[in-house]
């Protein structure tokens, strides 16, 4: 049997191999002459360099900071299968985000779209892709989550009690505080069970192939991760044949999508999703939210250790959260939701960070910009990075400076959560997880790094690469 999958595994390749050159032979880059910029080599383009920058200090971000300096703000290139455009800048950020008129839709790497399914949020377009994230967005608004605010800060105490006098890996530690969060409230999860575990196990496969090379053949990232997306597949059909069937009754997300999608035989009603629409879902915003929000809190923890004004500050506004508590020593709804100067750490970590370092778009109809003329059928990415780095927009955009977010921004500057119609759907909960995380935290702690490393994963989300080491003392009453 495993002779018969590395055989049909090969077929599928050589197969893959073939679309590629046929491609790249049959679509002439003709139309992209007037843009600068590098096709690279005859079927593997740019790839190689693309991966390889993956991997090094900057990420990214490197590939496209190297060749904006040769061939400025647009310059094409050939990756992964694809002729593809990137450009920066406020006015493309505001053409290709909001999508005016329908000329882009979201554009995933083959390995994205195979993983997460056809019914995925991140794979439909216009009226569906409305009314898919009206169906699925009521768990995750401001009101839809008062009702896991308690497990999140209970979640969040138990994971810092564990951190004193020990060397702590901030990221490995933050992922597993918010996949036990979104286990939770996906579908009651019992944070330290077998079940949870497993979730974990999943998951974290899942998540390391979106940036493999897509190549399906056994013992490959890639074949990992569809083969883990299929057993965590399995696990939501068997939690949902459980909620059907009666056996088992809990208020959680699952839960509310399954009473409230339920189709009789035969029904048709595009207001109810499909089981197969509630899996992709769930799987989508599991991807969508954990990596940026772990993400978002390691880069956070880092740059308050390097900023210790910052920090200060950020302690006092927090003091004053506790001396003014009336009753009770617990964090409240309403004292979260009151965190200004938390909200505006957050955001500039965002910024600084730029976990998500381009967005994706494909053009649905000619246009031009920039005085350059865009294809119907392009790829086209926003590179973030250079938006959120801009000097005339940040001043020293270097430095780490909340007081940035003092006084709105220009529209279209700052995209920590994406802008558009296809803005983050999980925005609210990541802010409650990362708010509370931190109140936490630097009330309870100091903290110092163990290794100075500024490089980062080669993975899509941008991570430190070390993890974040750092060794943690119980902070002095008189601190």
């Amino acid at each position: 049997m495993e002779l018969i999958n590395l055989l049909f595994s090969l077929i599928l390749s050589l197969l893959v191999l073939s679309v590629l050159l046929l491609l790249y032979l049959t679509r002439s880059p003709k139309a992209l002459e007037g843009i600068p910029g590098s096709l690279g080599w005859p079927i593997v383009g740019e790839s190689f360099s693309f991966f390889s920058d993956f991997s090094s200090p900057s990420g990214i971000s490197n590939f496209m900071s190297k060749r904006q300096k040769r061939y400025g703000k647009v310059f094409k290139t050939f990756i992964l299968g694809r002729f593809t455009v990137f450009m920066t800048g406020r006015e493309a950020s505001k053409i290709l985000l909001t999508g005016k008129d329908g000329i882009v839709t979201l554009n995933l790497f083959y390995t994205g779209q195979q993983v997460l399914g056809p019914t995925s949020l991140l794979q439909t377009t216009g009226e569906a892709h409305k009314r898919l994230r009206r169906l699925i967005g009521e768990p995750l608004s401001i009101d839809g989550l008062k009702k896991y605010f308690h497990f999140i800060n209970t979640q969040a105490m138990e994971t810092l009690d564990q951190w004193e006098r020990r060397k702590v890996l901030v990221l490995e530690e933050a992922s597993t505080f918010t996949l036990k969060v979104i286990g939770h409230m996906i579908m009651s999860l019992d944070p330290s069970g077998e079940e949870q575990e497993k979730f974990r196990s999943n998951f974290k496969i899942i998540s390391s192939s979106f940036s493999s090379f897509p190549l399906k053949l056994p013992g490959t990232a890639f074949h990992h991760g569809i083969k883990a997306r299929d057993r965590m597949y399995e696990m939501l059909d068997s939690t949902i044949s459980r909620r059907r069937s009666g056996q088992e009754f809990q208020q959680d997300f699952l839960g509310s999508l399954v009473m409230k999608h339920r189709k009789e035989d035969g029904e048709e009603d595009e207001n109810k999703l499909t089981d197969q629409q509630l899996k992709d879902n769930i799987l989508t915003l599991l991807v969508a939210g954990h990596d940026t929000t772990t993400a978002a809190l390691t880069w956070l923890i880092k740059f308050l250790d390097e900023n210790p004004i910052v920090l200060e500050k950020l302690r006092e506004e927090h003091r004053r959260i506790i001396e003014n508590r009336k009753s009770g020593t617990n964090l409240t709804w309403s004292e979260v939701n009151n965190m200004s100067y938390t909200a505006k750490v957050i955001s500039e970590t965002l910024r600084r960070a730029t976990i998500l370092p381009w967005f994706s778009r494909k053009a649905s109809q000619d246009f031009e910009i920039d005085g350059y003329k865009v294809r119907k059928g392009w790829s086209i990415n926003l590179d973030v990075v250079s938006i959120h780095h801009d000097p005339e927009v940040f001043s020293d955009p270097e430095k780490f400076d909340p007081s940035r977010f003092d006084e709105p921004l220009r529209p279209f500057s700052f995209l920590g959560f994406g802008s558009g119609p296809r803005m983050c759907p999980g925005m609210n909960l990541a802010k409650l997880e990362i708010s509370v995380f931190i109140h936490h935290l630097i009330n309870k702690y100091t903290w110092r790094t163990l290794e100075e490393e500024n490089s980062v994963q080669p993975t899509v989300v941008r991570m430190p690469k070390n993890k974040y080491p750092i060794i943690v003392e119980a902070l002095k009453s008189n601190e």
